[in-house]
């Protein structure tokens, strides 16, 4: 009898990558694509925007969307975030659902669980345990909680990993390039983000900012990118970005005694931006307040609406 023909058509697909707070989305989506796509903080809701990173196989392409930790809130930010979060799911080929091992799931999860339960979704959703190195980490637990909430889910398409070591996340790759559909590639072979360069860069400083501020202001801070000019026939890229505060007094946090923690975050900004660019970057940072920008629209949307 004749063997039906394999299909060697190359695949490509997005795939949202979603899942609460602090699961590890973005440390995941950095190691599945060989580079820095997206900030990572221990911070929640520390991405704002849906950052696309891409992998190249044999098989084809995928590009994979980090959304914001999808959080129940009424705050005008973290609606918006959900929105973005809720967009690329819908926008999406395939779901990868990503959970913490160590986390004991709650209300939180459950509701996460629920806008993905539908049969329509659950066809091209993946379940992705992450933090299985994390202390106190127990994958029947998730498993039991997976089976409870989200019966349709095929038990095959559910994987523990650690991203943080590097640990089971082959197997999630060939599963991914098993269920994509056939396609051309989206993006020329070399791309790992398709993230404009002043983007990068904003990203890049409100890491920094993020990690040295989180006690205090984590979530009222934003990034600008004022001005970029290549020098010395192209070999250096001179950005002179803004950190905005909500408040004036919180300018001085920013800014730190002597100037200590502004100039500590652009040195650490530009340690990372020097090994993501091929050029030698000058960053002159400085600090100004954008009162209450967390409650105008119009600046949501030019943030978050990418």
């Amino acid at each position: 009898m004749d063997q039906p023909a394999i299909d060697r058509r190359p695949k490509a697909a997005f795939v949202a990558v979603v899942g609460r707070p602090s699961v590890g989305k973005s440390t995941l989506v950095n190691l599945l694509c060989g580079g820095k796509v997206a900030i990572v903080s221990p911070v929640p809701q520390t991405t704002r925007n849906a950052i696309r990173g891409i992998i190249n196989r044999p098989q084809g392409q995928l590009v994979f969307v980090d959304t914001p930790g999808m959080h129940v809130s009424e705050k005008k930010l973290n609606q918006r975030l959900l929105e973005v979060a809720n967009r690329s799911v819908e926008e999406s080929e395939l779901v990868l659902y990503v959970l913490d091992a160590s986390r004991i799931p709650g209300a939180e999860e459950e509701a996460v669980a629920d806008r993905l339960g539908s049969p329509a979704c659950m066809e091209r959703t993946l379940a992705v345990i992450n933090k299985m190195d994390a202390p106190g980490a127990d994958f029947q637990r998730i498993r039991n909680f997976l089976d409870q909430k989200l019966p349709l889910l095929n038990p095959a398409r559910c994987f523990q990993v650690s991203a943080l070591k590097n640990e089971g996340v082959d197997a999630v790759v060939e599963c991914l390039f098993d269920i994509a559909p056939p396609g051309e590639p989206f993006y020329p072979e070399e791309y790992y983000t398709d993230q404009e360069v002043s983007f990068r860069i904003a990203e890049i400083i409100r890491e920094k900012a993020i990690n040295r501020l989180r006690q205090e202001l984590p979530h009222a801070i934003y990034v600008e990118v004022a001005d970029t000019e290549l020098r010395d026939e192209g070999k250096r890229l001179w950005v002179r970005a803004f950190i905005l505060t909500e408040r004036e007094s919180q300018k001085g946090m920013v800014v730190g005694k002597g100037g200590e923690v502004i100039k500590a975050i652009g040195r650490e900004a530009r340690r990372d931006l020097n090994r993501i660019f091929d050029w030698k970057v000058d960053l002159d940072l400085r600090v100004k307040t954008a009162k209450d920008w967390r409650h105008n629209d119009h600046l949501l949307r030019r943030l978050i609406g990418r």
